[in-house]
């Protein structure tokens, strides 16, 4: 099914990390009345997220960083847990998936497997987000990891159980990293036990 959409205006707000947008379009319902809608858009480029768990010691990688948007929205200490991610920029999700496991937590991954990819906020952000998991061991550390350039990141191995005490108690939140963990416990990879 399709929709019938006529852009109006088309503004651009902001270039400067990414793309802001704004938008006036005419949206034809399906019982054929046209609605006017004024949105903004940022647009940031797709990205990639992926958990790295061990079965036989049932755990798994995830990072801490500073993330400035859930500081200004309450998060006192601005630091998030979260599964490695980053953007695609020109790799595909798979390379790009890849080369930030090296960089965020060191771990140089096998076999990765897609599960899904999704629109995280698509009520004004254009970002899909390409969804992976791998197996990791201590061999298959190449690196420290703690990220490039700008980034400050630390890497933290967690017990299956510990990581998700710590959803329940709001210490990790976000959306991406539940969903994997959630993943990985409706598929038996890892256990409460």
């Amino acid at each position: 099914m399709s929709v019938k959409v006529e852009v109006i205006k088309d503004k651009i707000l902001s270039e400067n990390w990414f793309l802001l947008r704004n938008f006036t379009y005419d949206l034809t319902t399906k019982n054929g009345e046209t609605l006017r809608h004024k949105r903004e858009v940022y647009d940031r480029g797709d990205g990639a997220t992926i958990l790295l768990y061990n079965r036989e010691k049932n755990s798994v990688v995830l990072t801490r960083q500073f993330r400035i948007a859930t500081w200004l929205n309450g998060n006192d200490s601005g630091l998030l847990i979260e599964t490695c991610a980053g953007l695609l920029d020109d790799d595909s999700p798979e390379i790009c998936i890849r080369k930030e496991a090296v960089e965020e937590t060191g771990y140089e991954v096998g076999e990765v497997v897609k599960l899904y990819d999704l629109y995280m906020s698509p009520g004004g952000v254009t970002e899909r987000l390409h969804f992976f998991a791998a197996e990791y061991n201590d061999s298959l550390r190449a690196t420290a990891g703690g990220g490039v350039d700008d980034e400050d990141i630390d890497v933290m191995e967690l017990s299956f159980p510990d990581a998700w005490s710590r959803v329940k108690t709001g210490q990790i939140k976000d959306a991406k990293t539940v969903m994997l963990l959630q993943y990985a416990l409706i598929e038996g990879w890892l256990t409460l036990g």
